[in-house]
């Protein structure tokens, strides 16, 4: 009687397994795990049929084969890129290559080199209206800064905090900008005439603190999935620098005392203007703001290729122009001579400056760990 109870209790398990097996698979619609001694049961549908086997009689679909029930079929194509708003039975799907090679994670450092496509802004006196401004020469109008081909670099320290913003802390440089080859300056008769000028180079050096933005959830990846758009903007401090410069008008004459009336020894007239205008530094808020395209290259290198525009506020200088001029003398006979000696001035507060902005254009590299 034992040994019976033993047997039976082996049978059970052995019956029971493929039921337990079969709970751990997916069902399929037409599939039914009920019945009798753990047999799977067809359930009926339009295109089935009764049947009769060994005595039992049980539902079967049409074109049921016993030896290899049919597959169920796959859903085959290629799922929609990475910020496409398509979606299939209410999910949205990635493609996890594209995703993972343009998004942003982590530590970097960037390192661009750009052009100058166009330098705005021109410089003026800040003393005109002054009493005898005149004597004083330099930009009486304001004069267009030149650039010779201005070539800004960049650095930058960041991190990506998330796939989208992207957050670092730059130094930047423009250099090769000039103050103007000619400028507009008095004539001594209450007109302007140009004088040449010598020197007046112009550097910026600027720390920001920049902000990106990954549009890609808006426009979607370009060119084939190869390009991620994105916008910046930045804010820090511009420290702008513009060299010593001279001011030279061989053309200027003034007549203070008409010669034919002047005694011998007096003042009838100045000319020959050179001044020395002693440049500046100073501070001044500067922003940014950019827009581009981000690929990548082999080994993690981002690249952005990116147009900028930088606001640096104004450049100024210093205040002090050292004159040196030619003076003229009566004879006392009605003409006029070279004074023998050197005729100096020194002007403060007489201050010339102008805002300084920029479009470039440029590319980016971009190392993460």
């Amino acid at each position: 009687m034992k040994k019976i109870s033993v047997s039976a209790v082996f049978a059970g398990i052995l019956l029971g397994t493929p039921l337990v097996s079969d709970a751990a698979y997916p069902a399929y619609p037409t599939y039914q795990a009920t019945g009798t001694n753990g047999q799977m049961m067809y359930l009926p549908s339009a295109n089935s049929r009764v049947v009769s086997t060994n005595g039992y009689n049980g539902y079967v679909p049409t074109g049921y084969n016993s030896v290899a029930a049919a597959q169920p079929s796959r859903i085959t194509g290629a799922l929609p890129r990475v910020g496409s708003a398509q979606t299939t039975a209410g999910r949205q799907y990635y493609q996890p290559a594209d995703y993972d090679r343009l998004a942003d994670s982590g530590l970097y450092v960037g390192l661009s080199v750009g052009y100058t496509a166009s330098l705005m802004g021109s410089i003026k006196s800040d003393y005109i209206g002054e009493e005898d401004a005149y004597t004083v020469p330099g930009a009486f109008q304001a004069a267009d800064f030149e650039s010779d081909s201005v070539i800004p670099l960049q650095v930058s320290v960041g991190a990506a905090l998330n796939n989208d913003v992207r957050v670092d802390f730059s130094y930047l440089r423009y250099s090769n900008i000039s103050y103007p080859k000619v400028v507009q300056t008095d004539s001594g008769d209450g007109g302007f005439i140009e004088a040449q000028v010598d020197g007046g180079a112009i550097t910026s050096n600027v720390t920001m603190l920049n902000v990106y933005y990954n549009i890609d959830s808006y426009t979607g990846y370009l060119a084939g999935g190869s390009l991620r758009p994105y916008i910046g903007a930045g804010v820090g401090i511009a420290l702008n620098t513009i060299a010593d410069y001279v001011v030279y008008d061989n053309t200027f004459y003034a007549i203070v005392e008409d010669p034919a009336y002047a005694y011998a020894g007096q003042l009838t007239g100045i000319s020959d203007i050179y001044a020395y205008h002693n440049g500046g530094t100073n501070e001044q808020f500067a922003f940014m703001l950019e827009g581009g395209l981000t690929t990548e290259l082999e080994g993690g290198i981002k690249m952005d290729f990116f147009v900028r525009y930088a606001n640096l506020g104004r450049v100024k200088t210093s205040g002090s122009i050292v004159l040196s001029q030619i003076e003229w003398l009566g004879d006392g006979a009605g003409g006029e001579y070279e004074a023998p000696y050197d005729s100096v001035y020194h002007y403060t507060n007489w201050y010339e400056s102008g805002r300084l902005g920029m479009v470039d254009l440029g590319v980016r590299l971009r190392l993460q760990f």
